[in-house]
């Protein structure tokens, strides 16, 4: 683990949330887009040296919808930047470390991405983060 990379946020609504991290606080708004993979629309913030990653559900089967309807708005994930996810679940599974994926994921700014399952890390759900790869393409 290098260091945090961001912080993720679940949000009912990019749009009504933003004004909020972008007019009241105020944060840079990075960039947004839609990771398929996960079902989400995210926005990332820049708070000096760390980000904010705001999640947004783009459908009912959605992680991020889930985890609202379960526990309402608020803090989804802490994101640790490592030089390889692949070795990182290696490493942690040697360890009986439990993970939620079997394999990397393609993640934002086609990243690489795996999450700890929050059993294994007392109660936080933690995201393994490498940054963007060549072409974004797992193959």
């Amino acid at each position: 683990m290098k260091h945090i990379d961001h912080i993720g946020i679940a949000v009912k609504s990019l749009q009504n949330t933003i004004p909020f991290y972008t007019q009241i606080l105020p944060l840079t708004l990075i960039s947004i887009e839609t990771v398929a993979s996960e079902k989400t629309k995210v926005a990332f913030l820049e708070a000096d040296n760390i980000k904010i990653e705001l999640l947004e559900a783009t459908g009912c089967d959605s992680p991020i919808a889930k985890f609202i309807e379960k526990y309402g708005e608020g803090i989804h994930h802490i994101a640790f930047q490592v030089d390889s996810v692949e070795k990182s679940m290696k490493e942690l599974t040697e360890n009986q470390v439990k993970l939620v994926n079997e394999s990397p994921k393609l993640g934002a700014n086609d990243s690489l991405i795996a999450f700890i399952h929050p059993k294994s890390a007392h109660g936080v759900l933690v995201e393994l983060y490498e940054k963007k790869i060549a072409g974004g393409d797992l193959s």
